[in-house]
C-alpha cells in the first residue's frame, strides 16, 4: 500500500506505469506549491515596496495572473491519483466488488470524455496566443507590464494531458479489476471507512510526534 493515499501497489506494468506517473504528478504539484509561494514573496515585496518607498512592485497584478494556472490546474492529475477530489462516496462505498469497479470504471470513462474536450479547447485557446512570427511569440500581452500570455495559457493544455493519461490508467485499473474479479484493484483510491481514516490521522500524527521528540533529544 502506498502510504496514506490508499493506492495499493505491486509489481505489475500496470503499477510500474502508475508510480512513473506518479513522479512527474508530485513535480507539477511541488511547481503548483512554490508557485504559491513565490507569489507570497512578491506580495512582501510589493507591500513593502508601497508603505516604504511609495512604489509598488510593477506588474504584480500581471505575475498573478500568470501564476493563477499553475496553482490551479498544475495538481488536479496528484490529487485524482490520491482520490482527494470530491467524490459521492456516501452512494460509491455502499458498492463492492465488481459492481464497484464497473460505476468506478464508467464514472472514470465520462471523467476523461470531458477532460479530452477540455484538453482540446484549451490547446486552441494557447494555439490562438502562440505565434512564432510575433514579439515573444505572443499574439496577446498583458495590459501593465506586457507579460506574453502564452505561458500561462500552456498551463493548462499540459495540466489536462497529464490528468489524461492519469484517468487512462485508473480506467486500464479498472478494466484489470472487472476483468480477474480481484478484491482490491490496484493504481487507483480506494474507498476508507471512517475507522481505517481514523487510524491512518493517528497514525501521522504519531510518527510526526516521533519526529519530534527525536529532533528535541538531539
Amino acid at each position: 500500500m502506498a502510504g496514506s493515499s490508499l493506492v495499493l501497489t505491486d509489481g505489475s506494468r500496470l503499477s510500474w506505469y502508475d508510480q512513473r506517473l506518479y513522479r512527474l504528478e508530485r513535480l507539477l504539484a511541488l511547481l503548483g506549491g512554490l508557485t504559491v509561494f513565490s507569489l507570497m514573496i512578491l506580495a512582501v515585496i510589493s507591500v513593502s515596496g508601497r508603505n516604504f518607498a511609495n512604489h509598488p512592485l510593477p506588474g504584480y497584478v500581471d505575475w498573478i495572473e500568470q501564476a493563477m494556472p499553475l496553482i490551479a490546474f498544475l495538481g488536479v492529475s496528484y490529487v485524482q491519483r490520491d482520490g482527494g477530489h470530491i467524490r459521492m462516496d456516501m452512494l460509491v462505498g455502499a458498492l463492492k466488488g465488481r459492481s464497484l469497479y464497473a460505476v468506478e470504471f464508467f464514472t472514470t470513462l465520462v471523467f476523461l470524455g470531458l477532460m479530452l474536450l477540455l484538453l482540446w479547447g484549451s490547446w486552441a485557446h494557447f494555439d490562438r496566443s502562440f505565434d512564432f512570427g510575433q514579439p515573444l511569440w505572443s499574439r496577446d500581452s498583458s495590459m501593465d507590464i506586457s507579460l506574453p500570455l502564452w505561458p500561462a495559457k500552456l498551463m493548462a493544455p499540459v495540466a489536462f494531458a497529464v490528468l489524461c493519461l492519469r484517468l487512462c490508467l485508473q480506467l486500464w485499473a479498472y478494466g484489470r479489476a472487472l476483468r480477474i474479479g480481484v478484491g482490491h484493484a490496484i493504481a487507483v483510491p480506494q474507498i476508507a471507512d471512517a475507522a481505517t481514516l481514523a487510524a491512518m490521522e493517528a497514525e501521522h500524527v504519531s510518527a510526526n510526534d516521533v519526529k519530534d521528540t527525536a529532533h528535541g533529544t538531539d
